[in-house]
């Protein structure tokens, strides 16, 4: 078994050396260790030029127009048994440098369009996509905070794990955490944390879990969240109402307050939206999320041709030019 560490936070600083204690107590488990400092890896933002989506929805193959290590960091998760990040927090949220790595997962290494791909390489006669791609994994994340602005980091984090499908062990974040090393009580956590990624991974390999067909598999080890899919606390609550709807897995209902607090019930009545099936995490949500997709860029793509739609865009390019940025002047 492999646990591969992810450091986004400063050289040897508090997120490097946390993610560390994690990894050691992995280790003590039984687990080979790996290690990353991100920032040594050049990791280039997504430039949205939407060539992933469409290399995979028209069986092209996985395509990204970055030229980086990204590639290969991909592939180390993959090859990896279990996945810790540990974050930075500047501003109560993820740090940009983990929301490059989130937006780099996006549509490209989505499962269900990487089996859409797969399906068809094979029908032109190609060899299909790796089969470790649609293994099951364990992941976690630890954000850390020199103060108590923390709260959004939860959902940030484990968005990164929603395209993959991969299931979330532990999602905890530290406050006050300037001297975090000190802190007896959070070296304790990120070691627990360490040997439950060890055990969740085993549980993978153990039973040869594969993302297709373990939708209804829960590795969660944290508290019970106020969502009933994903465990989130991040709730959109439409104005004037107790409706809600998950800001990390999708699922819609009403806000209920009851003796374990506030807690999400899913509606059904209110459509696909209302159901689990529709949770972005799952492969039929997937499904439902890449028709929507296909028949965006599609439509997109029609309208490349259509004069209307030529004369507009020339319009507001006319209006005004960008400025140059100061070093390329």
């Amino acid at each position: 078994m492999k646990i591969l560490g992810l450091s986004c936070g400063t050289k040897n600083g508090n997120n490097d050396t946390m993610c560390r204690v994690a990894l050691e107590a992995a280790r003590d488990a039984g687990a080979e260790i790996e290690f990353i400092h991100v920032f040594d890896w050049d990791i280039k933002f997504c430039s949205g030029c939407v060539a992933c989506s469409r290399g995979l929805v028209m069986g092209k193959g996985m395509i990204c127009t970055q030229k980086d290590d990204y590639a290969a960091l991909y592939q180390k998760m993959v090859d990896a048994d279990g996945v810790l990040i540990v974050d930075p927090i500047y501003e109560s949220g993820g740090s940009g440098l983990f929301h490059v790595l989130c937006d780099r997962m996006g549509p490209g290494h989505d499962t269900g369009m990487l089996m859409m791909l797969d399906g068809k390489l094979k029908e032109q006669g190609k060899e299909g996509l790796n089969p470790r791609i649609f293994m099951q994994k364990a992941i976690s994340f630890v954000g850390i905070g020199g103060s108590d602005w923390a709260c959004r980091v939860e959902t940030d984090h484990a968005m990164l794990a929603m395209s993959p499908g991969w299931k979330v062990v532990d999602n905890d974040f530290f406050s006050w955490s300037k001297d975090v090393i000190m802190q007896e009580d959070k070296v304790a956590r990120m070691q627990e944390i360490g040997r439950n990624l060890v055990e969740a991974a085993q549980y993978i390999i153990d039973n040869h879990v594969m993302i297709p067909g373990s939708e209804n598999l829960d590795l969660w080890k944290g508290k019970k969240g106020g969502c009933p899919h994903c465990h989130s606390n991040n709730f959109y609550i439409f104005p004037g109402t107790n409706h809600a709807v998950c800001e990390l897995c999708g699922l819609e209902g009403h806000l209920e307050i009851g003796e374990e607090g506030v807690t999400l019930v899913n509606d059904p009545s209110l459509g696909e939206n209302g159901t689990i099936e529709h949770c972005h995490d799952l492969l039929s949500g997937k499904a439902a999320h890449g028709k929507d997709i296909f028949e965006n860029e599609g439509r997109l793509m029609n309208l490349f041709k259509d004069p209307e739609f030529k004369a507009r865009k020339q319009h507001y390019t006319d209006v005004v030019a960008p400025t140059p940025a100061p070093s390329k002047q």
